[in-house]
């Protein structure tokens, strides 16, 4: 169903792949759609390795915006440059922590007013259909503090990023890239009935992640299975592509993303985008569309995938692999009984779901009350919620009756809300097994605590096959094995709630409004430039193969305090390592004693073997992991480690972009090693780079350092800081993004 071919191709008028064309390989990658657009937004005007973006718009929830502003607040912001829309989707369970998540709401709206922002009440959108309905155009590009910005099936390209970018764009500065790769994804076929979106996508994701096959490119769409999918099926496609750790997305645009913009009342925001003449790819991914099956992706990755046909008929096996993991990863803290959901030789579920940015649809929902008409997900263990991911799309459902049959099924239908995606919202019991048509299922996004002896697990699943599963009681059971068909109308977008309720200041900027604080709302912390020589000592060593944003700062209750910066970080790394807070603490009370002129034995001992001066030595912490940093865009698994003290990260690699950018904006130096390189330190140890600040300054791309093991060993180790832009360099030696900006007032 999914090839992948590593070697580059050309398209030829847009309809014919070869080997070879009649121009150069860089002049026909121009002519990509990806690199139309990126061109026209590099401030430079240049067609070099090196793009500088300013983007048309940009997006924020209520998880990320509070931290946001206060940065390019402290860093000199006086109104917005460009339409910034405010949403409040992800902390507007506002029972938890008491006031704080609605005082970051009347924050939100108090910013909106004072710098000419756009603010959406608590449940009225999720953050990408917002941007999806109201500021998506073809050609543009749209940032945003959270992972899942695309919007590339709408003829936007879409990129997530930590606040820190966000900061950049507030204050007139670019987005810094080096000119990536393109992919092309190549549509051919149909899709079976009762195949959705999310079978597509996991079954993209499971083709490509492990290997890294399109991490940091840019994956383009194209060929002639595009025009057989609605616009809906196009946009659960694309917003998974995050997962696959692509830079971002594109789509050629037809007759259905023009007939979208006119439904939306903005004809003028499509134009038909294609490739040129003759436009060429890094690689290539061809998926057959009649060829897909119903898919269910396992704990812990949208890529651990089986169809659901191959789950029912090895179940054993496979829910026996997930104990031994789940055990793998949590230790006898948690007694996982997955196989106690195996039933008459098939697996059952206790819980479905559909909800946010990608399972929230109308056609979702649609899809799911036609297959539940006249049914019932009777009285028994199995559960299930949906939630409408904007207010247009939920009055369409009341309208065309699909709210009416999925409530008279027994499903429970909930306001626009992001919370069963990371954790916040309908949290399984014990042992539960959750099906969720979602973008994520990594450890902990359910919202059990295995450090509290909990564990319940997500699965994800397309909304089709969920309905067809409730249907059958919880029975999991593949949408194409049942008859059913969508009778309801089309979706026809009513935005006069939007009119109503969303506050539009763009452009009405008024300084004289003053910015509402609640009690947890609290400024940075001071943060020091970096010294001449750094000590680290290692506070957290993680040798899983891959750890997440997730791990580095859970989600779920702990997004209340995102504004908080000293109380959010008493969450860092706490489901992963419990004992780094703690660690990290008393390293950076050493630090503050030795800035004081009073050092703790173990520090001058370390000091002498490392053969520098405790006056022009830092001394920080480090997380050593072998590949940080996948999922969330959240900046504040790297800001967290900044505010407890910590001053570099050491990897084989990082797993995205953002956040090495996250840890480069707090003033995290994000070291590699060779893969040569083996890391058999301990927590501890300490690694001491002298001359950092000479070589960050002066350009260089690595630097001899040394581990210093607890007992008195010291042994060289080869440190890399590569693909630093100037500023990036700075921003390192002033100790983070903030100063920066403050040094050059």
């Amino acid at each position: 169903m999914i090839t992948l071919n590593p070697n580059g191709v050309y398209l030829l008028d847009g309809k014919t792949i070869a080997q070879e064309g009649p121009i150069g390989k860089d002049e026909a990658r121009e002519q990509t759609i990806a690199y139309q657009i990126l061109r026209a937004h590099d401030v430079n005007g240049s067609k070099g390795k090196s793009l500088n973006i300013r983007f048309d718009a940009m997006v924020s929830h209520d998880i990320t915006y509070v931290g946001i502003i206060q940065t390019a607040r402290a860093s000199g912001l006086t109104e917005f440059p460009l339409p910034y829309a405010m949403t409040n989707c992800h902390n507007s369970l506002c029972a938890v922590g008491g006031t704080i998540n609605e005082d970051d709401h009347v924050f939100g709206l108090s910013a909106a007013k004072k710098y000419g922002g756009i603010y959406v009440p608590a449940n009225q959108a999720v953050i990408h259909q917002y941007a999806r309905e109201a500021l998506t155009a073809c050609g543009n590009m749209i940032l945003g503090s959270d992972s899942h910005t695309r919007y590339g099936s709408l003829g936007n390209m879409g990129v997530g990023e930590g606040g820190g970018e966000l900061v950049k764009q507030l204050l007139k500065n670019t987005w810094d890239i080096q000119a990536p790769e393109v992919v092309l994804v190549w549509l051919e076929g149909k899709p079976k009935h009762g195949i959705g979106p999310h079978d597509v996508a996991i079954s993209l994701v499971k083709a490509v992640f492990e290997s890294g096959f399109v991490k940091n490119k840019v994956l383009e769409f194209a060929g002639p299975g595009v025009k057989e999918l609605p616009i809906d099926f196009r946009n659960g496609i694309d917003v998974m592509t995050t997962e696959t750790t692509c830079l971002s997305s594109i789509w050629i645009t037809d007759e259905k993303v023009k007939e979208y913009f006119e439904m939306h009342g903005r004809p003028e925001a499509y134009k038909e985008l294609k490739p040129g003449k003759t436009a060429y790819y890094d690689a290539m991914v061809t998926i057959d569309l009649s060829k897909q099956e119903s898919m269910i992706a396992l704990p812990y990755h949208p890529s651990n995938a089986v169809s659901i046909h191959e789950l029912q008929a090895n179940p054993e096996k496979v829910l026996k692999a997930i104990e031994e993991d789940t055990l793998k990863r949590f230790g006898d803290k948690v007694h996982p009984d997955l196989l106690s959901k195996i039933r008459d030789g098939k697996v059952w579920a206790d819980q479905g779901i559909i909800a946010g940015c990608s399972g929230g649809t109308y056609d979702n929902l649609s899809e799911a009350a036609s297959i539940l008409k006249g049914k019932s997900i009777g009285n028994d263990y199995f559960t299930m919620s949906a939630y409408p991911q904007s207010t247009p799309v939920y009055l369409a459902t009341t309208r065309g009756h699909i709210a009416e049959e999925l409530l008279e099924a027994g499903v429970v239908i909930k306001p626009a809300f992001c919370g069963p995606c990371f954790g916040a919202g309908d949290v399984p019991s014990n042992n539960g097994l959750s099906i969720r048509h979602t973008t994520r299922n990594f450890p902990n996004r359910e919202g059990s605590k295995p450090g509290q002896g909990q564990i319940s697990l997500v699965a994800l699943m397309d909304a089709r096959s969920i309905a067809a599963t409730a249907a059958n009681g919880g029975c999991i059971t593949a949408a194409t094995d049942i008859d059913y068909e969508d009778n309801h109308k089309p979706y026809a977008f009513d935005g006069h709630i939007y009119e109503k309720r969303i506050y539009n200041g763009f452009g009405k900027a008024m300084p004289e409004e003053p910015l509402r604080y609640g009690p947890n709302i609290k400024d940075w912390p001071v943060m020091p430039a970096m010294q001449e020589n750094m000590l680290l000592e290692l506070a957290a060593v993680i040798h899983d193969p891959v750890t997440t944003t997730d791990e580095l700062i859970p989600s779920g209750e702990t997004s209340s305090y995102r504004s908080n910066p000293l109380k959010l970080s008493e969450f860092a790394l706490s489901r992963r390592v419990p004992e780094y807070v703690g660690r990290s603490k008393r390293i950076q009370e050493d630090d503050r004693n030795r800035r004081g002129g009073v050092l703790s034995e173990e520090l001058q001992k370390a000091l002498a073997v490392a053969g520098t001066s405790a006056e022009s030595t830092s001394f920080g912490s480090c997380v050593f992991a072998n590949k940080p940093g996948d999922g969330s865009a959240r900046e504040q698994a790297a800001s967290c480690q900044k505010v407890l003290g910590g001053d570099a990260n050491i990897c084989y690699e990082y797993a995205t972009k953002r956040y090495r950018s996250n840890c480069i904006n707090w003033g995290i130096v994000p070291f590699t090693i060779g893969p040569e390189t083996p890391f058999d330190y301990e927590v501890g140890d300490y690694v001491s780079v002298p001359g950092i600040r000479r070589a960050i300054l002066a350009g260089e791309e690595e630097i001899q350092a040394r581990v210093i093991t607890r007992d008195g060993r010291s042994t060289p180790i080869t440190l890399y800081f590569k693909n630093l832009t100037a500023d990036e360099r700075e921003i390192l030696a002033d100790g983070c993004l903030m100063n920066f900006y403050k040094n050059r007032k």
